[in-house]
């Protein structure tokens, strides 16, 4: 288990704290999942380590793959019941062929950002990321048809980052819009044009795989 390490390389500078106005709802999404405990930290868990982030696309709509400008929580936050301006940072390039993340901020960007920045190259609409550790709906997936990604691929690599772009060509992921990390326990993303659609879609799940 390497929960919340940094797998890629990084290019980071320490830059100021980033403008949260445009980060409300996603701020307050954040707050709800951590009430859930689907954003947090356990010494029963994970060997301790915080577990999920969450992100927001930036910048101009038709901007080129790998360049899809995005805000990240920072890494090791899941501890934190609220977020502030200095848990999130700017992702400014990133290139799972090279396992390469570039970010500028007041903290390092979340392990996940590769994954995080596949699913922004996917799909033009999607402006918002959410990833969460559920075991409920980690091992009801198949159950609720929601599509995995091969358990042999570890988060936070540039196989992880393949792996969405393969659930993206062959299930229909667009419109479950949430997928389980097969080789991640517990790990789900879900993702849409707002915080408030990501969010429901992730506790409507969260309801339904506790239904028998």
């Amino acid at each position: 288990m390497e929960e919340g390490v940094i797998k890629f390389r990084l290019q980071f500078s320490e830059a100021g704290p980033v403008d949260m106005e445009p980060l409300a709802e996603l701020n307050r999404w954040r707050t709800v999942l951590w009430q859930q405990a689907l954003i947090g930290q356990d010494p029963a868990r994970y060997e301790g380590f915080g577990f999920g982030n969450v992100s927001q696309r930036t910048g101009a709509d038709n901007a080129a793959c790998g360049k899809r400008c995005f805000i990240i929580s920072g890494t090791q936050t899941g501890h934190l019941s609220e977020l502030d301006s200095n848990h999130y940072t700017l992702v400014k390039s990133y290139d799972a062929a090279s396992n390469a993340v570039s970010a500028a901020g007041p903290i390092k960007p979340s392990s996940e950002s590769l994954t995080h920045g596949m699913i922004y190259d996917l799909d033009d609409e999607i402006r918002i990321v959410l990833h969460v550790h559920s075991p409920d709906i980690w091992l009801a997936a198949d159950r609720l048809d929601i599509p995995v990604t091969d358990s042999t691929v570890a988060y936070g690599t540039p196989q992880m980052a393949t792996e969405v772009q393969r659930l993206f060509n062959e299930t229909d992921v667009r419109e479950h819009k949430i997928f389980s990390m097969g080789g991640h326990e517990d790990g789900v993303i879900s993702f849409g044009t707002s915080a408030e659609e990501a969010g429901k879609i992730l506790l409507r799940t969260l309801d339904a795989s506790r239904k028998h």
